[in-house]
């Protein structure tokens, strides 16, 4: 995971995403949401549904996949 403008964060484990790849993080986000915003840190509210998830976050707002 290569940190963007916004992404200063890793959105499964909270770290920061400068600190170097997160091969277990990039290896588990295949298979589930994204727990922290990687834009603030922030741990986010996830919804799992048989189509697919929601996660939000209060400060930037709501993401699905």
């Amino acid at each position: 995971m290569r940190p963007t403008v916004t992404e200063l964060w890793c959105d499964r484990c909270g770290e920061s995403a400068a600190a170097g790849p997160h091969p277990g993080c990039a290896a588990a986000r295949v298979l589930e949401p994204p727990r922290y915003c990687a834009r603030c840190r922030r741990r986010m509210k996830v919804q799992v549904l048989p189509v697919g998830w929601s996660a939000v976050c209060v400060e930037h707002g709501e993401i699905r996949g």
